[in-house]
């Protein structure tokens, strides 16, 4: 990841690295960074090969960072720029032909069914209590994160990330839902 050099003088055939502050912030900070790079590539070996351009635009940069507290937010912003000018560069093929491709079709669900699936479904939620009850609403109804949950209630994250986990499970025990599983 990092280049070695060598160093002149009595310490002949020694290397040492140049930025040693630079070799120490990449391997503390590597596992993160790389999870980062994962979530922005589909392939694994594509989010090292990113991570590695990152690294060495913030090496080649590191005199020139101000702010080494601020290091990890560089590092994703040359993630981010790396991965859009990777995609903006890739070549998409297309191919003209006589006939368009036609979707399979997909069977459409019976309305009943989806109605009588929208009622358990709801009077599985009413047996919740009503804290816990007005958490998953808000989260899966209302598609708010935890933190708008979180806010709305007056309560912290993790108490709404603990309620609607046990929320969630007293659905999946819910014997009305049985045939959804």
């Amino acid at each position: 990841m990092t280049s070695l050099v060598c160093t002149s003088g009595s310490n002949v055939g020694t290397r040492t690295l140049p930025y040693p502050s630079f070799s120490s912030y990449m391997k503390a900070r590597q596992p993160v960074l790389l999870r980062t790079a994962r979530s922005l590539t589909a392939n694994p070996s594509d989010a090292e090969d990113l991570l590695q351009t990152a690294l060495t635009k913030t090496y080649v940069a590191w005199e020139r960072i101000e702010d080494h507290r601020a290091l990890d937010g560089y590092v994703r912003r040359a993630l981010l720029n790396t991965r859009t000018s990777q995609w903006r560069k890739r070549k998409v093929d297309e191919f003209a032909c006589d006939e368009l491709p036609e979707p399979e079709d997909v069977p459409a669900g019976d309305p009943a069914e989806q109605q009588a699936l929208h009622d358990a479904m709801w009077r599985a939620i009413m047996k919740l209590p009503a804290r816990q009850r007005a958490m998953v609403v808000l989260r899966y109804y209302e598609d708010l994160s935890e933190a708008q949950t979180a806010e709305v209630l007056g309560v912290s994250v993790g108490t709404v990330k603990s309620a609607v986990s046990r929320a969630l499970g007293k659905l999946r025990e819910d014997p009305e839902l049985e045939p959804v599983r």
